[in-house]
């Protein structure tokens, strides 16, 4: 008959070997996300001009 340490051992077991693979997961895939971003021209993005815009008079 298996005790409740017992139990919640297993359980913490299954939870570190999910979060490990999760890790493992994630990292591979951040390293090809970031190859893929490397070979795609990067885009101009330009400045705004906001302190010479000019105002009108709303009333």
């Amino acid at each position: 008959m298996m005790t409740f340490l017992t139990i919640f051992l297993v359980l913490v077991g299954i939870n570190v070997a999910l979060v490990a693979v999760s890790l493992i997961s994630v990292s591979q895939k951040s390293k090809t996300s970031a190859q893929k971003l490397s070979k795609k021209p990067t885009s101009v993005i330009y400045p705004l001009d906001l302190l010479t815009t000019s105002y009108k008079k709303a009333v």
